[in-house]
């Protein structure tokens, strides 16, 4: 039986040789990178959902927009993983590892035991802390019955409340907007996007918002969720209130180790891996949003990157090793966001920039941002500008030193452009 429920192997003795626990992008990627190197063995996933192995990042967009239905954004088809040998343990959670007895149990108390343990469970939504966070109509985006709830809900949605102006944030407002909803985006710090991009794209967005009917609050923090049963309305901290029939909330996410951190794995903001996404403890892998690691294109910090090029490529380095293959994780991040009919790409880190050039004018709608760190180009935001996008890698990867002059004059590429110096990065 190759797709299982917690139900039909209860109290049932289970073993692999490797077992993946999560069955998002890096623990399906995992799985399948073992099978296409030739691994032999048996592989379990065992997924705490009842859905097959499917992709996150439509649920914020083309998903919840119905753009595409949910057999569009499987990873792979049913008959994929019985072809490949790969099971299937569905509907299950893992709820503490022992790394004596190299053995996983589950919530049902399932003993399930391994060679290889592959941690790969990305994190769960980040809840408000005060009250009302509980109530019907408050919702968080991570896996596909939130989605579905809220898909259920909109046709008796006026206004929606989104609280978050990360990328989950505004790709909700986006479509919610779609779909003619009135939309409050509420913004704690005073500009959207300030986590992980500068002030040029922050601005950006926040006028393209304006421009498609979202009312963007910044500065603005959230006392409490009304409503009894279902939420009625969001109560500011400077005590102003707004009706809402819906809230959706993207404030990040929590990494979900803590069977991994009780086992006596190193971490704290995730499980701290090597460069080969090994934990501390013995022939125990960590890959994904969960995975803590020493970054180069973050200036050598550690790091969790969430994100489906992070959860794919350390999939691979963990299975090349496994196989007794050498590998290192050294890829060059990269990530999207649809938003509207604008599409943003961006590649390597911008942590810790001290200079943003800006090519382009915004006001076009195709520009992009490079982000320097002691001169050296560490990353690059693209709006509409997939060349920039796909040459300016080559400088993420190397560390370019580029005249700021050069790097603001959209009309020489990027590939035409020489660097001061020798790389420093390769």
């Amino acid at each position: 039986m190759n797709s299982m429920t917690g139900d039909a192997r209860r109290d049932t003795p289970v073993f692999a040789d490797v077992v993946i626990v999560g069955g998002g992008h890096g623990g399906a990627a995992c799985a399948i990178a073992l099978r296409k190197i030739g691994f032999e063995g048996s592989i379990l996933i065992v997924g705490k959902e009842a859905e097959l192995p499917y992709e996150r990042p439509p649920l914020s967009k083309e998903y919840l927009s119905g753009e595409k239905v949910f057999g569009r954004i499987l990873i792979r088809q049913a008959a994929f993983w019985t072809e490949q040998r790969i099971d299937l343990r569905l509907g299950s959670r893992i709820v503490s590892v022992d790394p004596v007895e190299h053995s996983a149990t589950t919530e049902d108390g399932t003993t399930i035991g391994y060679g290889r343990l592959v941690w790969a469970t990305g994190g769960t939504p980040r809840r408000l802390s005060c009250a009302g966070h509980h109530l019907t109509g408050v919702h968080t985006v991570r896996d596909r019955a939130d989605a579905d709830r809220m898909i259920a809900e909109l046709p008796d949605v006026g206004t929606a409340v989104v609280i978050g102006g990360g990328y989950i944030g505004l790709e909700a407002a986006a479509v919610l907007r779609k779909f003619g909803k009135s939309v409050i985006l509420l913004e704690a710090l005073d500009r959207v996007l300030a986590r992980v991009a500068g002030e040029d794209l922050s601005r950006f967005f926040e006028a393209e918002h304006r421009a498609h009917g979202v009312d963007v609050r910044l500065g603005q923090s959230v006392d409490c969720i009304l409503g009894d049963d279902r939420v009625t309305g969001v109560r500011l901290g400077d005590g102003t209130v707004i009706a809402a029939d819906m809230v959706i909330v993207g404030i990040g996410i929590l990494p979900e180790v803590a069977p991994l951190i009780d086992a006596g794995a190193a971490g704290g903001n995730g499980v701290s891996v090597d460069d080969a996404c090994r934990t501390s403890v013995p022939d125990v892998y960590a890959i994904g949003d969960c995975a803590l690691h020493a970054n180069r294109f973050a200036g050598g910090a550690a790091v969790r990157v969430e994100s489906v090029q992070n959860a794919n490529d350390q999939a691979t380095v963990v299975a090349k090793d496994i196989v007794g293959q050498p590998a290192v994780y050294d890829a060059v991040p990269w990530f999207w966001s649809n938003q509207y009919d604008l599409k943003l790409q961006t590649v390597g880190l911008s942590i810790g920039y001290d200079e943003a050039v800006l090519r382009g004018d915004p006001a076009t709608r195709k520009f992009s941002v490079v982000y320097l760190r002691d001169r050296r180009v560490i990353a690059l935001d693209c709006v509409g500008a997939v060349k920039d996008y796909v040459q300016g890698r080559k400088l993420v990867e190397t560390g370019a030193m580029i005249d700021r002059t050069i790097l603001a004059d959209p009309g020489i590429m990027l590939k035409d452009m020489a660097p001061l110096d020798p790389p420093t990065l390769s």
